[in-house]
């Protein structure tokens, strides 16, 4: 089993910092808490405050796909200003420090 990760970005139309990024990411992140198949989502601002996006690890590309819908991406393109660039990655080995495991 491997897990897939993806990657998504968008440039954000004026920087924003930490603080009003966090504020805006509260806001999302209860829409992803219990997602079939999603394992966890890291919420991402580049060091300038212009790039915003999230890591997402998933079970699968079935059930990631079940997220990334037209819906999902008019959702960020509204939000946001800009629709989402995917990267899609497989996983075949994870360190997890946390639970000291090596995941294959």
């Amino acid at each position: 089993m491997s897990v897939l990760t993806v990657i998504s970005q968008f440039k954000l139309p004026k920087p924003v910092t930490i603080e009003e990024a966090r504020k805006i990411f509260l806001g999302t992140a209860p829409n992803y808490r219990d997602f079939p198949g999603l394992v966890r989502k890291y919420y991402l601002l580049s060091q300038d405050g212009r790039t915003v996006g999230g890591v997402y690890l998933w079970n699968s590309k079935e059930e990631a796909d079940k997220l990334y819908t037209e819906e999902w991406k008019s959702f960020v393109r509204s939000k946001y200003g800009e629709a989402p660039t995917l990267l899609y990655f497989e996983c075949p080995v994870v360190v997890d420090n946390l639970s000291h495991e090596l995941i294959t």
